[in-house]
């Protein structure tokens, strides 16, 4: 089955992918086919096709920007050699541990789509017959993932039983209503099917020719499941589907009218179906014609055409959207809102649910909508060139500056991306606290001024990923798709609401589901009835057993009773509770809406557990019909896990805990993840569950696997520096060839390939460059280091992390298993990871300190400048300013670039890179996804089999809200709300089902309200009252606990009657002791330092307050407290920082630091509480919040110790009050009194912190004076802590004896002694007699000896070592050397007499073939013999209007650049030099006075129009062009002196009109230019009859683009193709040359693969090349030709030399391959001489060594090593080896060959030659006897006969062509080494190489 994407647009209608050249050409391509699945339906094949043709012609816009990228790959277009060699080595491992593919897997991909076999089964009759009784989420789940259900829909035909029996289990499956991604999926399936367009089409047909009336009666049936099916299918794919559908309506039409004419009955209902679908259609009709038919995801409802006209006011909250529309950003866009009704009741559920929509709505959307409007209009009113919006803060939303994708992250709820922004403007945001970019945040990202945006929420946030500016965000399902038709290196303005989206997103879908009539408790919610009756179930059954519930001693006497009568219940003694816990608990049991107000210590849990208790162990009351559990609802995850953990307590098995993170090990178990993992779990899940999550997990993890092996390249690429080898497609070929060509220059330095990365030390990052540069980067590292070395702080749970562990629902919730293997995986990912980066990274960032311990020799520098380093490299990476590629065409040499550019070229390079890479991602990422939602259909399924079973339920309410669908269904019966006071009205009601019947909320409005985002809400709109408040607002009965447990009288008093009317005191809290060291529990610190703004955020700070709690706090601890006792409060998160600062984790571990709303619901034995605020303006903020402040000044239980500015909170009724009340006991004042414990009389007045120094020890300033027992007296001052000195250690000097010596220890007190004295003293060292400081229990003859050495090394220089250790080896002093080149410079002294020679730096300047001299050194030119290339550059205009960018050349080849000829139709994607293929399609250059009839590349047959363009501009005046051509962004008024200025001279006429040139934006006036164009005889005399494009008259840009030109532009485009032609060689000549190389590599083949197989092979690889130019075959004839004579060089060496001889000679092999192989061989003239040169030395070198090999075997070589040895001297001297050379040692062979002929014969060379001659013999007939006597043998060359040799008589010849015993070939004679008796011995006989 093909896979065809689901996207906005019709996928199925796309083209074939046209072809592109170069590297990333093709993936430029590849990305637009992936884009082009997303966009537009409608394309014609003509549109298609002229998108990717290849435009030779003229005129127009290029068009495409980003998308055509102006480099070739050329001999790039391979993968780099890192990625050839080891690419796969790391994220390929993944795979093959997971047991998938590696790669991309393109074969077979559409085959296993779905993860299966290829050919699966189809599904039965049968099958679908017992599936059709299913319930609709398992026929769902089952067709949309079974592969047999494609199968079957393939099948044609299809007997009319089996289309009927499909369209019922479709029908049914549709009428499931939780699995959207299972749904869509199966729509998608139907749509794409052959039973949707056809046999489905021949059925509905065929309906209208049915005579039997038996079949006639059951169509209506058949009729309602069809229209349903295509209901669904239009709904999920309108745009895709539309037209089937469409078809499909008129057909079934046509079918009802003939069943009715034939007397059968159709229901109301099916033709109220038909109407409704035919209404859809022509909606959507209506929506393609007018082009806002945009997205097959759009979800459509039919509005009538009354509604269409109705204002916002009438519309229905339903059809109001989520997420805000464009037109909601408009300056004078104002919503309608309702307040929430608090103090009368609603007339009705539609007006309470739509206030509520409407409020929670706008509470989100009014930050993003007025943000963005101030945005906007702030850049409107300062202009958009500079940037003004980086510095100025919004006070809505938050706004990140040049945003882009970084990389895609498959997450458990799909696919997620890594966003990149300028973190630049926000470095003074410390992210660990900061509430930006918290989990589940909204943020929309726009390119376009928010013309268009998307929608994303943050997925992930880690706050060292913060620091760098990268996020992990997740698009919304709309946005996902718009982003894959934006480009992928788009830069986006990214802006965040404050609000907490996700939460906001699941309550306004619920209250948009919630069905008016099955809202419970409408009774009391809606019409505040304050008669509350008894539960229903209660009704019906009201005897109630409490004896589980009683206190111990009561259990059994106990007995069931009739709840219902109040006078039947027990005494609450006999319960445990109070009076006021004891009405709760009545009133919770007997009405079926209770209210608990509990304020603070009074026991709110303590009642609700045994409520809750009371009513699970009276569970058949409740739940006697089905299973339906109790669901516990809290607002924050510790308040959850401490009520779950009470009920567990009574109830062992049963609890489900759902949602966030979890502290509470005992609950560990009844963690839905857990259960869901638990071993059993599967087995118990149904056949068709099971079956579906293996089919959709195996096809999630191959659509996993692909994306994971591109995005871990994309991660690396951001983590440091890249190989070099993984651009090299990306680089341009001249800049790959120069890159890898080291700058010769003097003051260059030299590459060590040993000690550091190509690629780090052009970018000025190798060792010496970066030292060298060092200072450029001493200023911006001050932070970093200061941070590196800050103390370790106390760890504080910041405010940023609680609020995310709330926002957090459990990951398992979606995808169960996979959570688990992930984390078992993640070890292996990790190291998958790091393989990827070792082989892709030149340095990685993450690993800079490691590496550098690891390789000392490359990283020989301090770790303050590996910091630097590390530094520099951040900063430009995180750059977005990269080179264009203009720019890039213009670099001639990349080494001469400085580093600023060089970092923008590599930019560019990696920019490319990692387009290549998101595009091949991108076709993976809409399947998984898509199979991610599928999954999570699965997995709800799953989670519902365990939540079903569950008897209690425990949730968040945050995570009710997201699960609401799954509660509808669990339809618990029982819902408790703890801490319902902080929860939104509006969140409660998505909390309860339509099965809700009895509902307990236990809260307390008095303390934390809920929050709302948008003040102006809250305060006007009454958005911030909880459905608790409103409804004891409006008199519903409740009760209020009255006792409280916690605080001391004293704390209480603050509370009552401030606060509360009434609170008595529970008589436990009468027996707490006092606290230690201060002469007061309770105390308010008055003070007025002032507070501080935080830059981030509307947060405060006051360092005098946060001082003086520190230091109380370090007093306390002082007096023994434990720290975990103790906690500090605050009011503001930014004086929690303030704090932290101060409190290093080496004294204040333990200690709890919060903000006061995050501490509701805890408790501390004592409690510091800093207020903050102090302002001359007297504002309080939210410190007159009397909630808050109940919430501040109740969480102490012994001691309570505020600082604030007492002054501005008087202003604050409250606190006036609450002041006088501390006043009447002097428990407030501006000194706080420490006394001290052991001298009572000793007290301080402590007023800020720098007086409790008068207590450095917690205690006064008096000696302790305590005797230790080492003897030693306490030197501390007074403190009481510790008072026995158990745990004190004696830091005073050890008096102990160590040694006979008499040396005392010389360590402290109570450290052990050590067991030899360590006491230096002085000692004669035995061996040299110095003196030196020996520890006194050594040994002298073992102590090295430090005095500096004074012997001699043998070359005269004093030795650098000391005494006691070896001499150097090596003499390091600088002395002049005399080299073997013969040139003398500096050196160390080693150098004189080792084998290794330092590098000569002497000035080539040898006059080299093209004229210049050489810029090399002596050593670089390895003394003449093979010089570096000219670097000169040749800058000739080439034919193409380009400059020839060679170095020094003779001939400039064909230009290597992008091709710049274009037209309307399309771009030419060849290389420039190369020849333009014609654009054939018709010209469109047409306006409303004429047209053009000629094809696209023809010169036009048609004048240049004259009429003034009628156009009018954005600015509001005439266009001051010509009609047909395109219009000039200038404006006469507008621009008047740009368009006035004289050029030509005609500008300033009131009527001239004006060209604008395309090409480089130019303006010139009309008549002028059109003759500046037309006329040949315009511009330098020398340039008339030169072939080439005008240019430009101002910037001399040539003009290709502009229509109006056409017909000139194509006429010379014309000619400059024939001379390409010309200077690229005829075709013919090329194809012939081609052959006649590859003819001659094929001969040569054997030798070639033997010796030199790696080159020869590219030899062939090239000349399979597609377009090579005479130029090309040049270069590789040479090569060719050189090769092949090395490989024969290299056969002699192996077969005819003496190994020592051999292995000297491979050296020199070596070399010359080293040159023949560089990157900047081009066989200029100067090359060819210097390696044809080189050659001949190597020749006369082999020829010398065979000789030597022949002498050797004769013993002569002892004879002749003089003169060997002078020839050999001869050869190997530096310099070049000149003709004079060659002649000299061919003389010297020649009187060698005299003295000692080579053949051994006794005879001379040219006797020898004479006799083999006048033979006339092949090679292999002559031989010799035993001694050496030479005989011929004829014919055949093979021994057939026995003789005598005639010299000495030995048995020569032999029999059946095998010789006697001692005869053999002999060699000497003709060189052969077999005998010629056949030709298979006879052709080794044969050598072309000829000395």
């Amino acid at each position: 089955m093909e896979r065809r994407p689901h996207n906005d647009n019709d996928t199925g209608q796309h083209g074939q992918r046209g072809r592109r050249r170069g590297g990333l050409q093709r993936d430029r391509a590849k990305e637009q086919e992936v884009r082009r699945r997303a966009q537009s339906q409608g394309h014609s094949q003509r549109d298609t096709d002229r998108q990717r043709g290849r435009g030779g012609g003229r005129g127009g816009n290029r068009g495409g920007g980003a998308e055509r990228q102006r480099f070739e790959g050329g001999r790039n277009e391979q993968p780099g050699g890192g990625e050839r060699q080891g690419m796969r080595a790391g994220a390929a491992r993944i795979d093959v541990r997971r047991g998938g593919h590696n790669g991309d897997r393109r074969e077979g991909r559409d085959e296993k789509r779905d993860g299966t076999d290829p050919s699966p089964r189809k599904l039965g009759y049968k099958t679908l017959e017992d599936l059709s009784k299913q319930e609709p989420s398992v026929v769902a789940i089952t067709l949309s993932s079974n592969p047999g259900f494609r199968v079957l829909l393939a099948e044609m035909p299809m007997r009319p039983d089996l289309v009927q029996l499909i369209c019922l289990v479709l029908s049914k499956a549709f009428t499931s209503r939780t699995e959207r991604g299972t749904l869509q999926h199966l729509a998608n399936i139907i749509k794409e099917s052959k039973f949707f367009d056809t046999t489905l089409l021949h059925y509905v047909g065929g309906m209208m020719s049915e005579s039997n009336p038996t079949r006639r009666a059951q169509y209506p049936q058949h009729l309602d499941h069809i229209i349903t099916i295509l209901s669904e299918v239009v709904s999920i794919f309108p745009a895709s589907s539309v037209s089937t559908v469409n078809m499909f309506v008129t057909m079934l039409q046509a079918s009802i009218n003939t069943l009715r004419a034939s007397g059968v009955d159709i229901l109301s209902t099916i033709v109220e179906k038909m109407e409704n679908l035919k209404g859809l259609i022509e909606h959507l009709q209506e929506r393609s014609r007018e082009g806002t038919l945009r997205t097959d995801k759009d979800t459509y409802g039919l509005l009538t055409r009354s509604d269409d006209n109705q204002g916002e006011e009438q519309e229905d909250f339903r059809n109001i959207p989520l997420y805000p529309t464009p037109e909601e950003f408009q300056q004078n866009h104002r919503p309608f809102l309702r307040p929430n009704l608090t103090s009368q009741r609603y007339t009705n559920t539609h007006l309470y649910l739509d206030t509520h929509f409407r409020l929670l709505r706008e509470d989100f959307v009014r930050p993003l909508r007025e943000g963005i409007q101030q945005l906007l209009q702030n850049q409107r009113d300062i202009g958009r060139n500079d940037n003004p919006a980086k510095m100025k803060r919004f006070d809505d939303i938050r706004v990140y500056f040049d945003t882009h994708l970084v990389v895609p992250k498959c997450t458990q709820t799909g696919l997620a991306y890594i966003v990149q922004f300028d973190v630049q403007p926000l470095k003074f945001v410390r992210w660990q606290n900061s509430k930006r970019l918290l989990y589940g945040s909204l943020v929309c990202l726009s390119y376009d001024n928010f013309e268009s945006f998307l929608f994303a929420t943050v997925s992930d946030r880690d706050p060292k990923d913060l620091q760098k500016g990268q996020v992990q965000i997740t698009f919304t399902e709309e946005s996902r798709l718009k982003l894959a038709r934006i480009q992928t290196d788009q830069l986006f303005l990214m802006v965040e609401t404050t609000a907490y989206f996700e939460a906001y997103r699941y309550v306004l879908e619920g209250l948009k589901e919630q069905i008016e009539d099955d809202l419970p408790f409408q009774r009391y919610i809606v019409e505040c009835s304050t008669d509350v009756q008894p539960p229903a179930y209660l009704r019906r059954r009201h005897v109630y057993d409490l004896s589980h519930v009683a206190s111990p001693e009561h259990k059994n006497s106990i007995r069931p009773f009739n709840s219902l009568e109040p006078e039947a219940w027990p005494d609450m003694e006999e319960l445990g509770l109070d009076e006021s816990q004891m009405e709760a608990f009545q009133l919770a049991l007997t009405k079926e809406l209770a209210i608990i107000q509990g304020p603070p210590g009074t026991g709110k849990t303590y009642v609700g557990l045994k409520i809750a208790q009371a009513l699970l162990t009276n569970k058949d009351l409740w739940n006697n019909d089905e299973t339906a559990p109790m669901l516990v609802v809290c607002y924050t995850n510790h308040a959850l896990d401490q009520f779950l953990e009470g009920i567990h307590k009574f109830l062992r098995d049963g609890i489900v805990r759902v949602g966030g993170r979890s502290n509470s090990e005992i609950l560990k178990q009844f963690n839905l993840r857990e259960l869901t993992h638990s071993p059993n779990f599967k087995r118990t899940l149904p056949p068709h569950l099971r079956t579906a999550h293996g089919q959709i997990y195996r096809q999630l993890c191959e659509e996993e696997r692909a994306i994971k092996s591109q995005a871990m390249k994309l991660e690396c690429s951001l983590k440091g520096v890249i190989r070099e080898t993984f651009l090299q497609r990306f680089i341009l070929e001249r800049h790959w060839e120069n890159l890898n060509s080291l700058p010769m220059e003097d003051g260059f330095e030299t590459w060590n390939k040993k000690n550091t990365n190509l690629m780090m030390e052009w970018l000025g990052l190798g060792l010496t460059n970066f030292q060298q540069r060092e200072p450029e980067t001493t200023n911006g590292n001050e932070a970093e280091e200061a941070m590196e070395e800050e103390e370790d702080l106390i760890e504080i749970e910041e405010e940023a992390e609680l609020i995310q562990a709330e926002r957090m629902i459990e990951d398992g919730w979606t995808i169960g298993p996979r959570a688990g293997r992930d984390d078992k995986k993640k070890g292996k990912v990790e190291e998958a990871v790091r393989e990827v980066e070792e082989l892709m990274l030149a340095m990685n960032l993450d690993n800079v300190d490691i590496r550098a311990e690891q390789n000392e020799e490359a990283w020989q520098m301090p770790r303050d400048q590996r910091r630097k380093m590390k530094n520099k490299i951040k900063k430009e990476l995180g750059k977005s300013s990269a080179m264009t590629e203009q720019e890039e065409e213009n670099v001639f040499d990349v080494w001469s670039l400085n580093l600023e550019d060089r970092w923008r070229l590599y930019r560019l390079w990696v920019t490319r890179y990692r387009i290549e890479l998101r595009t091949k991602a991108l076709e993976f990422e809409e399947a998984y996804q898509n199979a991610v939602d599928r999954l999570a259909d699965v997995k709800r399924q799953e989670n519902l089999h365990v939540l079903k079973k569950a008897t209690v339920i425990g949730m968040t309410t945050t995570g009710a809200a997201k699960f609401r669908k799954a509660l509808q269904e669990v339809r618990p019966c029982l819902v408790i709300v703890e801490e319902a006071a902080e929860v939104l009205e509006a969140h409660t009601i998505t909390t309860l089902s339509k099965a809700c019947q009895h509902l307990i909320l236990i809260g307390d409005h008095q303390q934390l309200r809920p929050s709302a985002t948008v003040y102006e809400l809250a305060k006007n709109f009454s958005l911030e009252m909880s459905m608790f408040e409103r409804l004891v607002n409006m008199g519903l009965p409740y009760v209020r606990l009255n006792y409280q447990h916690r605080m001391r009288p004293d704390i209480a008093r603050l509370l009552t009657p401030h606060i509360y009317s009434a609170l008595e005191n529970h008589p436990s809290v009468f027996e707490y002791e006092n606290i230690k060291g201060l002469n007061t529990n309770l105390f308010f610190l008055e003070h007025n330092y002032l507070e501080e703004e935080i830059k981030d955020g509307r947060s405060h700070q006051n360092i005098y307050e946060a001082k003086f709690v520190v230091a109380l706090c370090r007093y306390l601890i002082l007096q023994d407290y434990k720290p975990e006792q103790i906690t500090i409060l605050t009011t503001y998160t930014g004086q929690l920082h303030c704090l932290r600062k101060q409190m290093p984790a080496t004294d204040f571990s333990g200690v709890k630091v919060h903000v006061v709303d995050k501490y509701q619901g805890e408790e501390n034995d004592i409690v510091l509480l800093s207020l903050v605020r102090s302002n001359p303006q007297g504002k309080v903020g939210f410190l007159n919040i009397p909630n808050r402040v109940c919430v501040a000044l109740s969480r102490a239980k012994k001691g309570l110790y505020c600082i604030g500015n007492s002054e501005i909170l008087s202003r604050v009724e409250l606190w006036s009050n609450i002041f006088h009340t501390l006043r009447e006991k002097e428990q407030v004042g501006r000194a706080l009194t420490l006394c001290c414990q052991n001298h009572p009389n000793r007290q301080i007045k402590a007023s800020n912190a720098e007086d409790f120094k008068q207590a450095p020890e917690g205690g006064c300033t008096q000696p302790c004076q305590f005797r230790l027992d080492c003897g030693h007296v306490c030197p501390r001052v007074c403190h009481p802590y510790d008072p026995e000195h158990k745990k004190f250690n004696c830091t005073k000097k050890c008096e102990k004896i160590l040694c006979n010596e008499g040396h005392r220890c010389t360590r402290l007190c109570h450290q052990v002694c050590p067991k030899k004295c360590p006491v230096k003293v002085e000692k004669i060292i035995p061996h040299c007699q110095h003196t030196q400081m020996v520890p006194c229990h050594q040994d002298p003859e073992t102590f090295v000896c430090q005095d500096p050495c004074q012997k001699l090394l043998t070359c005269g220089h004093r030795c650098d070592s000391v005494c006691g250790k070896p001499c150097s080896t090596r003499c390091i002093v600088i002395v002049t050397l005399k080299l073997c080149c013969g040139h003398s410079q500096q050196g160390a002294c080693y150098y004189k007499t080792s084998k290794e020679q330092p590098e000569c730096k002497v000035q080539c300047k040898h006059q080299l073939k093209c004229g210049h001299d050489c810029r090399g050194t002596c050593s670089k030119c390895y003394q003449g013999r093979f010089h570096n290339p000219c670097p000169r550059r040749c800058e000739r205009l080439l034919i193409c209007s380009h400059k020839c960018m060679e170095p020094c050349t003779r001939d400039c080849p064909p230009c290597q650049r992008p091709c710049e000829n274009c037209c309307v139709h399309s771009n030419c994607m060849r290389q420039c030099g190369q020849p333009c293929a014609p654009c054939i399609e018709p010209c469109d250059w047409q306006c409303p006075h004429q047209s053009c009839s000629k094809l696209c590349h023809e010169p036009c047959d048609r004048p240049p129009c004259t009429q003034p363009c009628k156009k009018i501009l954005n600015c509001g005046h005439p266009c001051i062009g010509l009609c047909g051509d395109k219009c000039p962004t200038k404006c006469r008024f507008c621009d008047h002196d740009d368009v006035s200025e004289i050029f030509f001279g005609t500008e300033d006429e009131p009527e001239a009109r004006f060209i604008q040139l395309e090409d480089c934006g130019h303006i010139f006036e009309s008549t002028a230019m059109d003759q500046w164009m037309f006329d040949t005889n315009q511009g330098p005399e020398e340039e008339r009859v030169v072939i080439k494009l005008k240019e430009c008259p101002r910037c001399k840009t040539p003009i290709r683009k502009n229509l109006r030109y056409g017909s000139y532009i194509n006429r010379s485009l014309a000619e400059i193709e024939m001379v390409k032609k010309k200077i690229n060689g005829r075709k013919s000549d090329i194809e012939e040359k081609r052959r006649t190389l590859q003819s001659q590599w094929d001969e040569n083949l054997n030798i070639g693969q033997m010796y030199v197989s790696n080159e020869y092979m590219e030899i062939q690889e090239k000349l399979e090349r597609t377009y090579l130019t005479a130029s090309d075959l040049w270069i590789l004839e040479n090569r060719f030709d050189f090769l092949v004579r090395v490989a024969k060089l290299l056969k002699v060496q192996k077969e005819k030399m003496l190994f020592t001889d051999g292995h000297t000679f491979q050296q020199s092999i070596s070399q010359f391959m080293s040159w023949l192989n560089s990157t900047n061989q081009k066989f200029t003239d100067q090359q060819v001489f210097d390696l044809q040169r080189e050659l001949q030395r190597l020749n006369l070198m082999a020829e010398l060594n065979v000789r030597c090999q022949i002498a050797n075997t004769k013993g002569q070589m002892r004879k002749m090593q003089s003169e060997v040895q002078e020839i050999r001297h001869a050869l190997e001297m530096p310099g070049q080896f000149t003709e004079q050379d060659q002649l000299n040692v061919k003389e010297a062979m020649k009187s060698l060959d005299k003295k000692f002929p080579v053949t051994g014969l006794g005879i001379s060379e040219e006797e020898r030659k004479m006799i083999v001659s006048a033979m006339r013999m092949p090679p292999g007939h002559w031989h010799k006897c035993p001694n050496g006597h030479v005989y011929v043998i004829t014919e055949c060359g093979g021994a057939n006969q026995r003789s005598n040799c005639p010299d000495c008589k030995a048995s020569i010849g032999g029999e059946n062509h095998r010789l006697d015993s001692g005869n053999q070939v002999a060699t000497e004679m003709d060189g052969s080494q077999h005998s010629a008796w056949s030709e298979a011995n006879n052709i080794l006989n044969f050598d072309p190489q000829d000395f």
